[in-house]
C-alpha cells in the first residue's frame, strides 16, 4: 500500500508527505525580529508559554542547550505563569495560530507583572497585539500552509534567535541550525514516498506500528523528541500514543509492564542518541532485557547526526514521515485536526 502512488494521493490530499519532505528548508528560516528595541534589562530567568506544537521548540531548546543556559529556563503549558515571573523575567509567548487562549492568558499576566516580553506567532490575535503594542516578535511560517506540529525546526530557529537577541545565548546557535539543512535534505530523500518500502526505514517503522498503541521512550536529551513523536502520532496518525523518559521510567512505569497478559497491543520505540548520558543508554538495554516476555521487544531508533542538535532535528523529521505513513495505513487524512478546532469553537461559544 505504501508504495502505491494512487493510494497515497487519495489518503494524503493535503500533501502532508510533501510538507515533511521540505521540513529541512526550515533550518534556514529567516527569523526576522520585528520591534527589536528593548531596554536591555538584566534577565534572571526565561519562561516560554505555549501549547502543543507551539511548545515543542522550547522543550527541544531546553534539552539541547541545557548545559549552556546560564539562567533558569521553564516551559509553561497552562493558563497561568509561575509566581516568580516579574520585571527580571523574559516571557516568550508562543502560538502559531495566535489565538490559543491559554497562551493569550499568559501574555496578559506577563504584561500585568511588567515582564520583558517577546512573541512567536504566525498571525491571529497574538500578532495583532504584538504589532499594536510594539512587542518584540518573530512571524512564523503561515500555519495555513504548514501545521504547527510540522514547523518545529522553524520555531526552534526563531526561538534561538530571540534568546540571542536578549543575550541569553550565543548567536552561534542560530547559525548551527542552518548548518544542518544540507545534511537533513540528504536524510529526508530516503524517506519520501517514491522510495520503496524495502529501502525506506520510515515506511518500515510505520508497518511495525500500525494497529497498535505506540510507546515512545527517550532519555534526558531525547525526552522532548519522544514527546514530539507522541504529538505526531496523535495529530498525523490520529492514534493514541504515550511517552516517557529514562531514568524516571525505571522508577515506576517499568514495573507496570510486568503484569499479564504478556501479549499487549503495543509497539515500543526507544529513541537513542549517541550524545545521551552513557548510563541512560545502558538503562535502555537492561530494561529491554529484563522486560523480555513481559512487553513487546523495543524497536531502537538510533538517531543520526554528528551533533546533539543534528540528531534531534533528524528525529523530528522522521517522526512526521513515519506518523504520516501510519495515517495512510489507517485510511485517514494526516493533515486536519478537526476535533481540536471543534473544541476551540465550543470553548468560545
Amino acid at each position: 500500500m505504501l508504495d502505491d502512488a494512487n493510494v497515497i494521493k487519495q489518503r494524503d490530499p493535503g500533501n502532508a508527505l510533501g510538507v515533511a519532505a521540505s521540513e529541512y528548508q526550515q533550518a534556514t528560516f529567516d527569523a526576522k525580529i520585528e520591534h527589536a528595541e528593548h531596554d536591555g534589562r538584566p534577565i534572571g530567568q526565561v519562561v516560554v508559554a505555549g501549547m502543543g506544537g507551539s511548545a515543542l521548540a522550547a522543550l527541544l531548546v531546553g534539552s539541547w542547550l541545557r548545559s549552556e543556559l546560564k539562567v533558569p529556563f521553564e516551559v509553561v503549558r497552562n493558563y497561568d505563569l509561575p509566581a516568580y515571573v516579574g520585571h527580571d523575567t523574559l516571557v516568550i509567548v508562543s502560538s502559531c495560530s495566535g489565538n490559543t487562549e491559554e497562551t493569550l492568558s499568559a501574555l496578559d499576566q506577563a504584561q500585568q507583572r511588567g515582564a520583558q516580553i517577546a512573541v512567536l506567532t504566525s498571525g491571529g490575535t497574538l500578532l495583532a497585539r504584538a504589532q499594536e503594542g510594539g512587542i518584540t516578535h518573530v512571524v512564523l511560517p503561515d500555519r495555513t500552509k504548514i501545521e504547527p506540529r510540522m514547523s518545529t525546526i522553524a520555531q526552534t530557529r526563531a526561538l534561538v534567535q530571540l534568546l540571542s537577541h536578549f543575550d541569553i545565548t550565543s548567536a552561534d546557535y542560530y547559525a548551527q541550525i542552518a548548518q544542518q539543512a544540507d545534511w537533513l535534505e540528504i536524510a529526508t530523500k530516503s524517506w519520501t514516498a517514491d522510495v520503496t518500502t524495502d529501502k525506506n526505514s520510515a515506511k518500515q517503522l510505520a508497518l511495525l506500528a500500525v494497529g497498535k498503541t505506540a510507546m515512545f521512550y527517550g532519555g534526558a536529551l531525547t525526552a522532548p523528541l519522544a514527546f514530539k513523536w507522541k504529538i505526531s502520532w496523535n495529530e498525523n496518525s490520529k492514534n493514541v500514543a504515550f511517552w516517557n523518559e529514562l531514568p524516571e521510567f525505571n522508577h515506576n512505569e517499568f514495573i507496570g509492564w510486568s503484569s499479564h497478559p504478556v501479549e499487549k497491543p503495543y509497539v515500543v520505540f526507544d529513541l537513542k542518541s549517541s550524545f545521551e548520558h552513557p548510563r541512560i543508554l545502558t538503562r535502555f538495554d537492561v530494561s529491554d532485557r529484563l522486560l523480555s516476555g513481559m512487553r513487546p521487544k523495543a524497536v531502537p531508533i538510533e538517531l543520526q547526526g554528528d551533533s546533539a542538535l543534528g540528531q534531534l532535528l533528524w528525529g523530528c523529521v522522521l517522526a512526521d514521515f513515519v506518523s504520516i505513513y501510519v495515517a495512510i495505513l489507517n485510511g485517514v487524512d494526516p493533515t486536519p485536526v478537526k476535533l481540536v478546532e471543534k473544541l476551540k469553537n465550543e470553548l468560545v461559544a
